[in-house]
C-alpha cells in the first residue's frame, strides 16, 4: 500500500470484538421506540473512533483513509447507524483539518477527537437536496461584524446530539457564480436540546425524522431564526473562508463518499453472513438449502459483488491517501457499493423466504438499513454525474497537453 500505513491488526481486532460484543446485540433491539444507544457510542469513544483521522497532536489516532474505511466497514457490519454517527463526524473533522484556521483547529479538534464534541454536516434544505446551489439559508452581517443566520436545514445526521453543526449559508445573494456567495458557518448548540438558549438562541431542532431504516441515529431538521454567529466561526475565518463554503464542503464530500462506500460494504458483509448462516441451518428436501444450486448461485453473486465493492472502496482510499484528487474514484466506489449493498440485502432477504419478513429476523432490519444508504452522500444518479464529468474533464486535460508533452495515461488505464 504505497503512501499508506499498514493497517493495525490489533486495533482492527479490538474493533471487531467490540462490534460482536456490544454493537450487534444493540442493533437487534426492537427499534419502534428505542432510545439512542449512548452506551455503544461511549464504547466507540473509548476506542478512539471519533478521532480516527485527526492527527495525534490534537488527540486523535492519526490514521490514514485506508485504515479508516476498514474500521467503518467493521462498525457498519455491526450496525450502520453507529457507523453513521462516526461518518458525519469524521467528515466534519476533515473540514476543520482541511479548511479551518489554526485557532479553530485548537478550539475544536481535541474535543472532536475524544468524542466529547459530536459534529453534524448540514447542506440539504426542504426544497434543495442535491441541488446545493439552490439553498436559501441566509447569513447577514450585524453592525459589529457578527453574522445572523436564518433558514431551514434538513436531513442532518447527528442533528440533535451534535454540539457543532457545519452549516452552508448564502452570505452574498448577488454573487456570480452563485456558489462564490456561500460560506460555511460553525453553529454551536447545546447537545440534545430541542431549542437553544443564551448564546445558542435562535437554533432549534423542530423535527426528528421518523425513518424506515437506520433508526439508531437521529436524523433531524434544523431551524435557524436570527442565530448569531461570531465572525471567527466562519470556517477558515473571514480572511480564508468567506465565500468559500461551497468549495470547502464539496471537497470534503470526497472523504464522505469513500466512507459511505465502506458503510455499504459493511452492511453487505453482514447480509452475507446471516444469509450464509441461515442457508446452512435451514433444511428443505432433506438437506441444507445451502446445498441447492439456486442458493449457491445467490451466494456466489453476493460474495463477488461484495469483494468488488470493497476493492473499489480501498482503491479510492489509497488515491485519497496519496494526496491526489479522488472525486472519480470516490464516485465509482459509492455508485457500485451502494447498488451492491441493496442487491446483496435483497438476495439475503430472498434466501430467508417468508422468515425474512418477520421483525424478529436480522435480515429484515438489514434490508431497511441497506436502503438508507442508497441516497447517502448523493444517490447513484449524482454519482454518475460526478463520474461522467470527471472522465470528460480528464480527457480534455490530456487532449490539451498532448501537443506539448508526452501522453499521460488516464487513471482508468492504471
Amino acid at each position: 500500500m504505497t503512501n499508506t500505513q499498514a493497517i493495525d491488526a490489533g486495533l482492527m481486532a479490538a474493533v471487531r470484538e467490540f462490534v460482536d460484543r456490544e454493537v450487534l446485540p444493540a442493533a437487534q433491539a426492537p427499534d419502534a421506540n428505542a432510545a439512542f444507544p449512548h452506551a455503544v457510542v461511549e464504547g466507540m469513544r473509548r476506542l478512539g473512533l471519533f478521532g480516527t483521522m485527526i492527527p495525534k497532536q490534537y488527540g486523535g489516532l492519526g490514521l490514514d483513509m485506508v485504515t479508516h474505511v476498514a474500521i467503518m466497514e467493521e462498525v457498519a457490519r455491526g450496525w450502520v447507524s453507529m457507523a453513521g454517527v462516526l461518518n458525519t463526524h469524521v467528515l466534519c473533522c476533515d473540514l476543520v483539518l482541511r479548511s479551518g484556521s489554526q485557532a479553530q483547529r485548537q478550539r475544536y479538534l481535541p474535543r472532536m477527537a475524544s468524542g466529547q464534541l459530536r459534529a453534524a454536516f448540514s447542506l440539504s434544505e426542504p426544497h434543495a437536496g442535491s441541488d446545493v446551489q439552490a439553498i436559501t439559508t441566509a447569513a447577514t452581517r450585524d453592525a459589529d461584524g457578527a453574522w445572523r443566520l436564518n433558514g431551514h436545514k434538513r436531513w442532518i445526521t447527528n442533528g440533535l446530539g451534535a454540539g457543532l453543526v457545519f452549516v452552508l449559508a448564502r452570505n452574498n445573494p448577488d454573487a456570480k457564480p452563485p456558489h462564490t456567495g456561500m460560506s460555511c458557518f460553525l453553529v454551536e448548540k447545546e447537545p440534545w436540546a430541542m431549542a437553544g438558549t443564551g448564546d445558542n438562541a435562535g437554533v432549534a431542532v423542530t423535527e426528528i425524522i421518523d425513518k424506515m431504516g437506520d433508526r439508531g441515529v437521529e436524523t433531524t431538521d434544523l431551524l435557524l431564526q436570527g442565530y448569531r454567529c461570531p465572525a471567527d466561526r466562519i470556517l477558515g475565518e473571514e480572511a480564508q473562508g468567506l465565500g468559500r463554503g461551497f468549495v470547502q464542503m464539496m471537497a470534503s464530500m470526497e472523504s464522505g463518499r469513500i466512507s459511505a462506500s465502506a458503510l455499504c460494504v459493511g452492511v453487505g458483509v453482514r447480509c452475507f453472513e446471516v444469509a450464509m448462516r441461515y442457508a446452512n441451518e435451514r433444511h428443505t428436501f432433506g438437506k441444507p438449502i445451502a446445498e441447492h444450486q439456486a442458493i449457491q448461485f445467490k451466494l456466489a453473486d453476493m460474495a463477488t459483488k461484495l469483494q468488488a465493492a470493497r476493492l473499489l472502496t480501498q482503491h479510492a482510499a489509497r488515491i485519497k491517501d496519496s494526496g491526489q484528487r479522488a472525486d472519480l474514484e470516490a464516485g465509482m466506489a459509492k455508485l457500485f457499493a451502494g447498488e451492491a449493498s441493496k442487491e446483496i440485502a435483497d438476495e439475503a432477504f430472498r434466501i430467508h423466504g417468508s422468515n425474512g419478513y418477520s421483525k424478529s429476523s436480522e435480515v429484515e432490519r438489514l434490508y431497511r438499513d441497506a436502503l438508507s444508504l442508497v441516497a447517502a452522500e448523493g444517490p447513484s444518479e449524482i454519482q454518475r454525474m460526478v463520474i461522467g464529468r470527471s472522465l470528460v474533464r480528464e480527457y480534455r486535460e490530456q487532449a490539451e497537453a498532448a501537443a506539448t508533452a508526452p501522453v499521460k495515461h488516464s487513471r482508468m488505464e492504471t
